[in-house]
């Protein structure tokens, strides 16, 4: 490989976005995703509007994509008490299936070059990544950049020390028809998890929801679960019985894990869910994924430009600007868990929202960013 390259492990949201960033700044980038595009994924498919700058500068036309327009939120407890407010920067709703398979061709265009292989091992040795697949290919880069998602085989590999802990989380993700407000983005509690209901492109609603499994395993599928479970909260069982299920079924992901995770491993430069998962009730999970593949890219771009001039100050100044600009939101993501999974506590926040209504959009602003800047 050239002296300016980068490995990508993981096509997803933060991986196609750092592709393309790199690419555009004239790396020369591989890319390795063991799936196919388009593909649905297990999400909440909701984006702040902070990264709409980043998005332009990019050469990213999301408008194109028909996305919704998202300007206000409703929150709801386990009996159904709900409250409303408007979202300081607003967002929009677009699926991952149309957005990955968007990124991914971006990144084509770009000169990327995009496999299609599972990676089985990789080596730092004599300050060089090898990367081997399960096809028997060799790849070597001076930087590999992480962007495996929630939990992955090379997680195990490289012992990191959230994989050391059981998680009892499991995540449920389904398209539907139905009516639902365009402008609307619902977060709503059940006992052991909460759902987050929201519009996405061609009308589509996107409801997915996080679940406990020692509460879930007491069922024997997905329907009762809910029908015992999720439409207790009343906002919810509305939700799903005026909706059409899009899916032949709902999609599924265990062992959900919310432990903190290192940015930096095996001096692999961690991004997206990779780096850190925010609880979903946050709802801004993406809009981190694609702020963590800025910071990563402007790194990068500095070490091989010279401007950093080892592979420890890279290290150190992206664990830096990732706990900047990320760790009061994952802390304040496990504070509104922890709150919600009591019921007592879950009750007294919910009366001094009521009661001092303008304290919801101070919260919201903790778990998002503010616009991103450009350093160009």
């Amino acid at each position: 490989m050239t002296k300016k390259s980068v490995i990508i492990v993981g096509g997803g949201l933060a991986g196609l976005t750092t592709a393309i960033h790199l690419s555009k700044m004239g790396l020369k980038i591989v890319l390795i995703e063991k799936n196919e595009y388009p593909k649905h994924k297990v999400c909440g498919e909701y984006i702040s509007n902070e990264v709409l700058p980043y998005l332009s500068f990019l050469d990213l036309k999301i408008s194109d994509l028909h996305p919704t327009a998202i300007t206000d939120m409703e929150f709801s407890t386990v009996s159904g008490k709900i409250i409303e407010s408007t979202l300081p920067l607003g967002g929009f709703g677009i699926s991952r299936y149309t957005l990955d398979q968007y990124l991914f061709k971006k990144a084509v265009e770009n000169g990327c070059t995009i496999i299609k292989d599972t990676v089985e091992s990789i080596i730092f040795k004599n300050d060089i990544f090898t990367i081997t697949t399960s096809n028997n290919n060799v790849h070597d880069s001076k930087i590999v950049i992480g962007a495996f998602g929630k939990r992955s085989n090379i997680d195990q590999q490289l012992s990191r020390t959230f994989m050391q802990k059981q998680s009892h989380w499991l995540a449920v993700k389904a398209h539907y028809s139905g009516n639902f407000p365009k402008d609307l983005v619902g977060l709503h509690n059940f006992k052991g998890g909460y759902c987050g209901v929201s519009k996405v492109e061609n009308d589509t609603i996107n409801i997915c929801y996080l679940a406990d499994y020692k509460t879930f395993k007491k069922y024997k599928n997905i329907d009762d679960y809910q029908e015992n479970v999720v439409f207790k909260n009343p906002h919810l069982k509305s939700v799903f019985s005026h909706s059409k299920l899009l899916f032949q079924k709902p999609l599924t992901i265990s062992q959900v894990s919310f432990e903190k995770k290192q940015a930096v491993e095996n001096h692999i430069l961690m991004i997206g869910d990779t780096a850190g998962l925010i609880h979903p009730l946050c709802g801004n999970g993406m809009a981190m994924a694609i702020h963590s593949a800025k910071i990563v890219s402007e790194l990068v771009i500095q070490y091989y430009n010279d401007q950093i001039k080892t592979r420890n100050e890279l290290e150190n100044k992206y664990i830096e600007q990732w706990n900047f600009n990320f760790e009061l939101r994952l802390k304040m993501g496990r504070l509104l868990s922890s709150i919600l999974q009591k019921p007592k506590l879950s009750s007294i926040l919910m009366r001094i929202l009521i009661a001092f209504p303008l304290l919801l959009p101070l919260i919201i602003k903790k778990t998002h960013g503010k616009p991103i800047t450009l350093n160009y």
